[in-house]
């Protein structure tokens, strides 16, 4: 596939997009990715990483190598991914902390709207389809009403919880920073990264790294053979996690981490009017609304012939 630099400019901004999603728990950067065209290339191009790209590398050299790998398009979306997490990160934290209603209502619109983007793109609709797709959003539904398991420290465990974590983030409408915090290994993780623990971030990373290859080879596979089951059940994964981005919680259960800072964990669901609080209606109306025709925007970069 021939790409001018402005094409590369055009994943970077889509790996911006995906990096603010990612910072923000509860968002997935696999939905972005889905609805701006360019999924499905960036599954094929992860699960290419594997024993025949390095013979490749031996035997034809680096230019070889790094056209086997689709390194410009990886490296122009690592790139934004990178840039946008570290910077949005703070900005996510600041306003998730002090304006969650409008923060998720933005985020609520943004789903609703990838909901219709990725379903259009199923071409047959039969009985299996539509139950894939009511099975993903049960599934989805179901991890978001989760509580979260006591922290744990042990290697095996954060190697088990890289793994999962980063599938769910490259997974639409499953995020990878929400289930560490359902299996215990947010703080755990959020821990080591504060002292700088070599050891552990050494072993979750590695945990990452075997999942996010392993895991992109089967959603290769599903794509090649079974496209649209595929696709309704990331459908399905998409709108079952509607419930953890609604704007209007009741907090049941805190997260105390080692600075004795407390963030929600479990949380339910409910009425604006029933919201304890100044619910914000219209202001979050108009976001839901922003956030919808944003995805418009992307779709029609996404479209767009690359």
């Amino acid at each position: 596939m021939q790409r001018r630099l402005t094409d590369y400019l055009i994943i970077s901004l889509k790996g911006l997009a995906m990096g603010a999603a990612d910072a923000v728990p509860g968002v997935s950067g696999g939905t972005i990715a889905f609805i701006s065209g360019i999924y499905e290339e960036l599954i094929s191009s992860i699960s290419n990483i594997n024993i025949s790209l390095f013979k490749t590398l031996f035997s034809k050299g680096i230019k070889a190598f790094w056209k086997q790998l689709n390194g410009n398009f990886l490296l122009a979306l690592a790139t934004g991914i990178i840039i946008s997490f570290v910077s949005f990160m703070k900005l996510a934290k600041y306003l998730l902390e002090n304006h969650p209603i409008l923060i998720w209502s933005f985020f609520f619109g943004l789903i609703v709207a990838s909901i219709y983007f990725v379903g259009k793109q199923i071409s047959k609709w039969n009985i299996v389809v539509i139950i894939a797709l009511i099975i993903g959003a049960g599934i989805a539904f179901y991890i978001t009403r989760l509580p979260a398991l006591a922290s744990n420290e042990s290697s095996l465990f954060l190697f088990l919880a890289g793994s999962i974590a980063i599938c769910a983030m490259i997974l639409p409408g499953i995020s990878g920073s929400f289930i560490l915090i359902i299996l215990g290994a947010y703080k755990t993780l959020s821990d080591a990264i504060h002292d700088m623990d070599i050891k552990k971030l050494f072993i979750f990373t590695c945990g990452a790294v075997i999942g996010l290859l392993s895991f992109s080879h089967i959603l290769k596979w599903l794509f090649k053979h079974y496209h649209n089951i595929t696709l309704a059940l990331l459908t399905g994964f998409i709108f079952g996690s509607l419930n953890k981005v609604w704007p209007w919680k009741e907090t049941l259960t805190w997260h105390t981490n080692s600075k004795g800072v407390k963030t929600p964990v479990l949380q339910e669901s409910i009425s604006p009017f029933s919201f304890d609080g100044e619910n914000q209606l219209l202001f979050a109306i108009i976001l839901m609304i922003i956030g919808f025709l944003t995805i418009f925007i992307l779709e029609k970069i996404g479209s767009k012939k690359q």
